[in-house]
């Protein structure tokens, strides 16, 4: 009798057997290992081997996750109904927690983040919320990141992307932005005629002070009147001798 059927088929399942002992951890991942049920030690990135069938593993990706926490109704401290649309970017950094201290960590990191958003956005009223976005998202980040810290989670950041307003206060916000321009503008015009009248102020003080200046400002003016269309100007007695004199002395 041969027994090379035998020895063929006891060499085929050790190396079943040794093949099934491989684990593959890829770069981006952590392993958990659990012996009859029970947690035993993490694996790392590379090859590793485990007792088959009373070994077994469970990986975890390590990367940054993007959760998006949208279409959230939320009322302001001052009454304002608004719904919300945020991203939150979390990443596993304990892969034990998150797999033996959780049931699903996805849904509940996702879940936490609309209940955090809700009640701290609810506390501020809807200009905190226009004009200090930045304070707001580093609050949520901090309170959401010290919530899911038992579970192996760290949250790297939280990003209010949109903020849905009621029509008629989107309108109102829009008159009331018009109004601050309008304002805005005629508070630069002003000053600019202020401005202006000092200037002219000077000048006049400064040609009250030489009459000869006085004349050719008047030569000036009618010079550039003459330019534009045929034109008949009278002049006063008193300014025409001035400027018979003033040629007068430009001939001397």
């Amino acid at each position: 009798m041969s027994f090379l059927p035998i020895i063929v088929l006891i060499l085929l399942l050790i190396v079943i057997i040794f093949f099934s002992t491989i684990r593959i951890v890829q770069q981006y991942q952590q392993a958990v290992v659990l012996r009859l049920g029970r947690y035993t030690r993490s694996l790392e990135p590379g090859i590793h081997f485990v007792i088959p069938i009373i070994e077994s593993i469970r990986k975890v990706d390590m990367r940054i996750r993007v959760e998006n926490v949208e279409n959230q109704d939320i009322i302001t401290k001052d009454s304002v109904p608004v719904t919300l649309n945020a991203v939150v970017y979390y990443q596993v950094v304990n892969a034990q927690k998150a797999l033996l201290d959780v049931e699903d960590y996805r849904k509940a990191t996702w879940t936490l983040s609309q209940t955090i958003l809700r009640s701290n956005l609810g506390a501020h009223t809807m200009q905190e919320m226009l004009t200090e976005q930045k304070k707001l998202d580093d609050l949520l980040r901090k309170e959401l990141d010290q919530a899911t810290e038992p579970w192996g989670i760290k949250v790297t950041g939280v990003e209010i992307r949109s903020m849905d307003l009621p029509e008629g206060l989107r309108r109102a916000m829009a008159k009331e932005a018009e109004a601050e321009r309008e304002r805005v503008a005629k508070v630069i015009a002003a000053q600019g005629e202020f401005e202006a009248a000092e200037k002219l102020s000077e000048a006049a003080a400064v040609i009250s002070k030489q009459p000869a200046a006085m004349q050719l400002r008047m030569l000036q003016t009618m010079t550039e009147i003459a330019a534009e269309k045929n034109s008949t100007i009278l002049f006063p007695y008193d300014a025409a001798s001035g400027l018979a004199s003033l040629f007068a002395k430009k001939l001397e």
